[in-house]
């Protein structure tokens, strides 16, 4: 209960951060949001980027805008909250099922636990993307169907006593999950539930499988029809057709290899899916896979077998079906599986006291060298006065708390499952209160400059899709336009001109620039004394190219992590320039 207690607050913490655990997507989908806010309108959905206007349905954005109060409180927080919200729903309703199954208070919380620590569920549930609530609705029909079974108790639970009313209240559910991510997600969605129904039922017949089929078929049905209503709403429903259908989701099955020899040797084979929960779980991977040598035990014992519950039988069937269905696809990615991630946590709560304590030490060996190297970094941040002296210490602590945690583990062997979740909270919280110096409003441009800059032309950089969206938090009101940095070279703003020559370009075309340093030993922006610097800030670099980190310095991530970025702006024509 006080891991839980303190997973569910470090969710809250620094959701303010730009270097929060996230996926690049994010400011792209917060981009479209905005444009969108600042349009007035519902529909059509707005975007200057490219082929990215119609890349997800209108209720992620809707959820932004509301949340935004169209842009007049727009601010990462805000625009994060309503996942979390989501976040916590899923996570109470997995807890109460876990509880009603186990009957054990530390069951739930363990089931609780374990879901927010899944990497996939702090990277996606926690910022401003889809999971969060595609995974609420989707579940919805999935948690219905074990809560009348656990209701029923020992007697045989069938479905065929529920009126059309139940499959069209599934579809609502489904059609909400799949309008805020595709209306594909109606197909796993679907065949779980109809296997799970049918698992239900204590003597199969013609009749209650046609039932069945025709229920789930509503379903399905009610949901494509819900996320429909886009093309019916949407002034510009060609462009939602070839956007989103046609490239977002038909281009996904289709591949000029042939569909056989991608799914054996191509980017996305059938057999990494095979690992897609281990991936989604991170650094709790090696303890699903733990969990996975327990089932293969069990198969291969009938008696374990037997004794499976039936609810055990539903959550297991969600697992499975998701991970067929999403075989499928040419493109292939473990996030499409995170819907059903909740399951996950289920059945690891349930099974937790029985998955040996090995897979658990090389969870607690994998988090003693990310905690060391947070620290190392944390340590730099104060050298170079980055991190005041309480940030660093806060920072240290915490990962001193993972550290011990782990060699209590290794110790005592009766607490390394506990140590575990112990050492992997300390790496999630070490990493939040790392970047938070970086996250404050010191660490940004001062008022003053915000204010000079506002209605400006200020050209910032972008090293990935959208990533300049970012800028309009850090400069509100400014006129922002992206050009290529870190090797892009997209051909924007000319990328072919040497560093020094491009600043100098670039100054006169916009009315301010932001600069990142080119190397460690620059000290300056290339351009002073011909121009005058606004303002410093310390920027993270991402997306290293091969070789630029090493053994030699990895030790030194002032030699690769960070670098300066400069607000510079061209000096006033003087009378005697003019």
């Amino acid at each position: 209960m006080a891991l839980l207690v303190m997973v569910t607050g470090l969710y809250l913490y620094g959701l303010n951060s730009p270097y929060a655990p996230t996926n690049g997507d994010e400011m792209v989908y917060i981009h479209i949001a905005r444009m969108t806010s600042e349009s007035g309108h519902w529909l059509p959905l707005q975007s200057e980027i490219v082929g990215t206007r119609n890349t997800k349905p209108p209720l992620l954005f809707w959820q932004a805008m509301v949340a935004g109060d169209w842009g007049q409180h727009w601010n990462l927080v805000a625009l994060r909250l309503p996942s979390i919200a989501y976040t916590f729903l899923t996570t109470a309703l997995l807890a109460f099922f876990a509880h009603r199954i186990s009957g054990r208070v530390r069951t739930a919380c363990l089931a609780a636990v374990l879901y927010l620590l899944f990497f996939s569920t702090f990277r996606y549930g926690r910022v401003y993307l889809t999971s969060a609530p595609e995974t609420f609705w989707l579940a919805l029909p999935m948690w219905w169907l074990l809560w009348e079974h656990l209701r029923a108790g020992t007697q045989r639970f069938s479905a065929q006593s529920w009126g059309d009313g139940t499959y069209t209240l599934f579809g609502v559910a489904m059609g909400l999950g799949c309008a805020y991510k595709s209306f594909a997600l109606a197909a796993p969605t679907a065949a779980a539930l109809w296997c799970a129904v049918l698992l239900c039922e204590a003597r199969w017949s013609w009749p209650v499988v046609v039932r069945t089929t025709l229920g789930v078929t509503w379903s399905t049905v009610l949901a494509v029809g819900i996320f429909a209503l886009w093309f019916a709403l949407d002034p510009d429903p060609a462009s939602v057709w070839q956007e989103f259908v046609v490239a977002e989701n038909a281009g996904k099955m289709s591949n000029s290899q042939g569909y056989w020899h991608n799914a054996l040797f191509g980017t996305y084979p059938m057999w990494i899916q095979l690992l897609a929960y281990p991936v989604n779980a991170g650094l709790m991977a090696f303890s699903v896979l733990g969990l996975g040598w327990v089932g293969l035990k069990a198969a291969l014992q009938r008696t374990n077998i037997n004794r499976t519950t039936p609810a055990m039988h539903l959550l297991l069937v969600w697992l499975v079906v998701w991970l067929i269905v999403f075989t499928i696809p040419s493109q292939r990615s473990e996030r499409y599986l995170i819907p059903a991630m909740p399951a996950l946590a289920i059945v690891m709560a349930l099974a937790w006291d029985k998955i040996p304590r090995l897979w658990h030490w090389i969870t607690l060996a994998i988090t003693v060298p990310a905690l060391v190297m947070l620290a190392r970094i944390a340590w730099v941040m104060g050298d170079l006065q980055i991190a005041s002296s309480s940030q660093l210490t806060m920072t240290l602590i915490a990962a001193c708390v993972g550290l011990t945690g782990a060699g209590i583990g290794f110790i005592h062997k009766n607490w390394c499952r506990n140590a575990s979740l112990v050492a992997v909270l300390a790496v999630y919280a070490s990493f939040g209160l790392m970047v938070q110096p970086l996250s404050t409003d010191a660490a940004g441009y001062s008022p003053t400059v915000q204010s000079r800059l506002q209605g400006q032309r200020v050209a910032v950089p972008n090293g990935f899709t959208g990533q300049y969206e970012r800028f309009h938090f850090v400069l509100p009101g400014a006129r922002i336009t992206p050009f290529d940095a870190e090797g892009r070279n997209t051909g924007a703003l000319r990328p072919d001109l040497p560093a020094p020559e491009r600043l100098a370009f670039l100054l006169g075309q916009f009315d301010a620039v932001v600069w990142l340093q080119d190397s460690l030993e620059q000290s300056q922006p290339s351009c002073l004394p011909h121009c005058t610097l606004l303002g410093t800030r310390w920027h993270v670099k991402s997306r290293h190219k091969e070789g630029e980190i090493t053994l030699d310095n990895l030790w030194y991530p002032q030699q690769w992590l960070f670098r300066h970025e400069w607000l510079v702006t061209r000096q006033p024509a003087t009378a005697k320039d003019s």
